[in-house]
C-alpha cells in the first residue's frame, strides 16, 4: 500500500462527504444551514437544555470564536436564540427555537443518512479498528502542533 495517499484520501472523504451533506440539506429545505452548523445544532438536540457558548466549543471541539461565528449565523436563521444567564450577565446561553426544534427530525434523518453511507459494508469490527486508527492519526497531528507551539 502506497501511504502517501492516506491524506489524500482523508481530504477527498470529507469534501464529498461535505457534498453529501449539502445536498441531503437542500432535499430537506434546509439549504439555509451548512455542513458546520451541524455539531452545534447535534450538541443543543442531545443536551435538550441552553448551553453556554463555551460549553458547545469543547463539545464539539472547536474554538470559541468560530462557535460564535457559527451561532450568530443560526441566530439571524431563526434556529437558535441566545439570553444572558441567570448566574452571570456577561455569560450566553443559547438554546433552540421553536424552528430549530421544528428541524430536528429531518436533521436526524440527514445524519443518519451520512452515518449509513459511511458505513456502508464495514462490519462492527472494521469500524471499530477504522475509528481507533483515525483517532490515533489525530492524536499524532494534535501532539506535533502541541510540540511545534512550545
Amino acid at each position: 500500500m502506497n501511504a502517501q495517499y492516506i491524506v489524500y484520501f482523508i481530504s477527498k472523504t470529507k469534501k464529498n462527504m461535505i457534498s453529501f451533506i449539502e445536498t441531503a440539506l437542500q432535499a430537506h429545505g434546509l439549504s439555509d444551514i451548512i455542513p458546520s452548523h451541524g455539531n452545534i445544532l447535534t450538541v443543543l438536540y442531545e443536551a435538550k437544555e441552553p448551553m453556554t457558548m463555551k460549553a458547545i466549543a469543547e463539545r464539539i471541539g472547536k474554538d470559541k470564536s468560530t462557535v460564535t461565528f457559527l451561532v450568530n449565523r443560526l441566530i439571524e436563521l431563526g434556529y437558535v436564540g441566545k439570553t444572558a444567564a441567570d448566574f452571570d450577565k456577561r455569560v450566553s446561553l443559547i438554546a433552540l427555537t421553536d424552528l430549530g426544534r421544528a428541524k430536528e427530525a429531518d436533521y436526524r434523518l440527514i445524519s443518519n443518512a451520512v452515518t449509513e453511507t459511511a458505513y456502508r459494508g464495514f462490519s462492527e469490527d472494521e469500524k471499530e479498528t477504522f475509528l481507533a486508527l483515525l483517532k490515533r492519526m489525530n492524536q499524532n497531528f494534535t501532539s506535533d502542533n502541541r510540540e511545534k507551539e512550545a
